[in-house]
C-alpha cells in the first residue's frame, strides 16, 4: 500500500511530464490540450469596484514549463544608440523537467533609461505601478507569422520597462509591433495603472509578413472583467477613444483574409481572430462572474457573456482569493461529485480521497467527464500553476507603496497570497532559485508549495481543511495589517526613501520566508498524520 501511495505522489508531482506525452499533435504547443490554450486566468477590477480604490489586474501562471523563480530588476541607464536583443520563447526538453528556452529574433533600438519591475516569468509590475496579468486565447493559425521579433514575454517586459500607464503601454506595444511584429499565439495583456485597467488583445498579421492585429478595450470603473483563454473584445467602438484602442489594420486584415464580411454582419475582433469554442474557457467566464454578481444568474453553458459586469458587492482581497481558490465546489461541475462512499452512518458522501486537482490520466482511470470532456472541467485554481498574481495599483499612495503584488505558489487551493511590493529591491533564494530546469529541490518556494499541493490532494477532504488551518489566518493578519504597515512606510518616504525602500524590502523578504519554511513543516506534519490513510 506505501510503495502504491508513493508511487501515486510521484505521478501527481510528475505529472507536467506525462501531459505533455498526451499533446504530441501539438507538441510545439506544450501549454495547449489539443486546439485550445490550457494556460492563464487574468481577473480585473476597475477602481469604483474594489473595496478600497484599488485597480486590480491578476494572473495564475498555469504552465507545464513557465519558469517559476523571480527577481527584481532595477532601473537602467544606457548608452547612445544601444540596441536591446528579442528572444523568441520555444520548448526545451533538454532541463531536468520540462521548460522554455529563448531564441534571439533580432535586436530593436533600446530607450535611454527603463523602469524596475518584478522580473516574474511574465513581468508584472514596474516602479510607477503599471502592472500586467497575461492570458493566451490562441487566434487564428493562417495569421501567425514567424518574420516578426516579439513574443508575448518580450512585449510584457518592453511595456514595464518603459512605460508608466496602460495607455501609454498599449500605444507603444502598437508601435513598437506594427514596425518589429508580432512572432507569437493569440493573446490577452491586462494591463492596470493606478486609475484604469485595459485588456489588450493581440494576433499575428498573416503568414510571412511583419506587423501585428491588436484591440484595447477599457474595464468600466465600477466594473470587474476576466479573461480565461478565450478573446473577449467583441465590437469596436471606433468614436470611443476613451473605452477603446485599435491597430490601423484591424479592420483590413479580417477582410482581405476572408474572416469578415461587412455585408454579413458587425465585425466583432473575437469572432474575426479567434473563436469562442472552448468551454473550458467560457466555464470559468461564467464562473467568475457569478462568484461576483450572483444576482445576474448567467448561464453556464453560455456561448459570450458579457465583457464587464458591476458586481454585486465592492470586491476586496479576499473575494479574489476565494475566485482564484475556485474549483467548482457545490456546483454541478464538482468533478469530485460523483466519487463517493458510505460513511459509518449509513450516509453516502463524497470521498475523502476525491480531489478536484485530478491530473488528466486519473480523470481517465476515473471516468471523470465534463465541459472538458474526458478531462472533466477546467477550473480556475489549478495543480500546474507555477505562480498566481492579484497586484493593487493605488493612486492615493506613493508608487513605492501604491504597488503591492500579492503572489501565491502553485495551486491557490493549497497556497497562500503574501505581499511583494513594487519597489523592493531583493527578494529571498526560496524566490529566484529555478524550479523546473534543474529539478526537486528543496531550495525553492515553488517546490516547496508544489509538494505541499501534490500532497494535500491525496486525501483533500481531509487535508484541505489541515492546510486552511495554517494558511487561512496568516491571510486574515496580513490583509488586517496592511493598511496600517502601509501607512508607516508612506511616512517614512517623507524622510527618509532609503529606510522606507528597506522596510517595505524587509516585510515582503520576511513574509516569503515565513511561508516557504512554513509550507516544508506542513507537508512534514500531513504526511505524518495521515500515515497509511492515502
Amino acid at each position: 500500500m506505501r510503495l502504491l501511495s508513493i508511487a501515486i505522489l510521484f505521478l501527481i508531482s510528475t505529472s507536467s511530464i506525462f501531459t505533455q506525452q498526451l499533446q504530441t499533435k501539438y507538441e510545439t504547443k506544450p501549454d495547449w490540450i489539443d486546439e485550445f490554450p490550457d494556460g492563464c486566468t487574468t481577473i480585473t477590477v476597475g477602481k469604483l469596484a474594489s473595496y478600497d480604490g484599488s485597480v486590480m489586474t491578476s494572473h495564475t501562471d498555469d504552465s507545464h514549463r513557465t519558469r517559476s523563480e523571480f527577481d527584481i530588476m532595477p532601473p537602467m541607464s544606457f548608452e547612445p544608440n544601444a540596441k536591446v536583443m528579442m528572444y523568441k520563447r520555444v520548448p526545451d526538453n533538454s532541463k531536468k523537467m520540462p521548460a522554455y528556452k529563448f531564441e534571439p529574433t533580432g535586436e530593436i533600438p533600446q530607450v535611454e533609461s527603463t523602469y524596475g519591475y518584478i522580473n516574474t516569468a511574465y513581468p508584472c509590475i514596474n516602479t510607477e505601478q503599471l502592472a500586467i496579468g497575461e492570458s493566451t486565447f490562441g487566434g487564428k493559425e493562417e495569421l501567425k507569422s514567424d518574420k516578426g521579433l516579439i513574443d508575448c514575454t518580450q512585449l510584457v517586459r518592453l511595456m514595464v520597462e518603459r512605460t508608466k500607464t496602460a495607455r501609454e503601454a498599449i500605444e507603444m506595444a502598437g508601435n513598437l509591433l506594427e514596425k518589429y511584429g508580432w512572432n507569437d499565439d493569440g493573446e490577452c495583456l491586462t494591463i492596470a495603472d493606478p486609475n484604469e485597467v485595459w485588456m489588450f488583445e493581440v494576433v499575428g498579421p498573416g503568414k510571412d509578413k511583419v506587423g501585428a492585429v491588436w484591440a484595447a478595450q477599457r474595464v468600466p470603473d465600477d466594473n470587474i472583467s476576466v479573461n480565461a483563454n478565450a478573446s473577449r473584445i467583441r465590437k469596436i467602438d471606433t468614436n470611443d477613444p476613451d473605452h477603446f484602442m485599435f491597430s490601423k489594420n484591424v479592420f483590413e486584415v479580417a477582410r482581405e483574409n476572408g474572416l469578415w464580411n461587412p455585408d454579413e454582419g458587425e465585425f466583432e475582433f473575437c469572432y474575426a481572430y479567434a473563436d469562442r469554442n472552448s468551454l473550458a474557457a467560457r466555464r470559468r467566464e461564467w464562473r467568475v462572474f457569478d462568484l461576483a454578481a450572483p444576482s445576474l444568474k448567467l448561464d453556464a453553458n453560455s456561448e459570450n457573456y458579457p465583457f464587464s459586469v458591476k458586481p454585486d458587492s465592492l470586491i476586496t482581497l479576499e473575494k479574489m482569493v476565494e475566485i482564484f481558490s475556485d474549483y467548482y465546489e457545490g456546483t454541478e461541475f464538482d468533478m469530485t461529485k460523483n466519487l463517493t462512499v458510505t460513511d459509518d452512518s449509513g450516509r453516502t458522501i463524497i470521498s475523502p480521497l476525491a480531489n478536484p486537482q485530478m491530473p488528466y490520466d486519473m480523470n481517465k482511470l476515473l471516468k471523470i467527464n465534463g465541459g472538458w470532456g474526458w478531462r472533466g472541467e477546467r477550473t480556475i485554481a489549478r495543480w500546474y500553476t507555477m505562480y498566481a498574481t492579484i497586484i493593487q495599483c493605488r493612486s492615493w499612495l506613493p508608487n513605492e507603496v501604491g504597488g503591492v503584488v500579492w503572489l501565491a505558489w502553485d495551486n491557490v487551493a493549497s497556497s497562500i497570497y503574501t505581499p511583494i511590493y513594487n519597489s523592493i529591491t531583493r527578494v529571498p533564494e526560496s524566490c529566484s532559485t529555478p524550479g523546473r530546469e534543474n529539478g526537486y529541490t528543496r531550495n525553492s518556494a515553488w517546490w516547496a508549495f508544489n509538494v505541499l499541493g501534490t500532497l494535500s490532494a491525496q486525501r483533500w477532504g481531509d487535508m484541505r481543511h489541515d492546510v486552511r488551518a495554517v494558511w487561512d489566518p496568516w491571510q486574515a493578519e496580513l490583509f488586517k495589517n496592511q493598511k496600517a504597515f502601509e501607512n508607516e512606510a508612506a511616512k517614512l518616504l517623507q524622510t527618509d526613501r532609503e529606510k522606507a525602500i528597506e522596510f517595505l524590502t524587509d516585510y515582503s523578504y520576511d513574509w516569503q520566508v515565513k511561508v516557504f519554511e512554513r509550507a516544508w513543516l506542513l507537508t512534514e506534519e500531513l504526511w505524518t498524520k495521515y500515515d497509511e490513510l492515502f
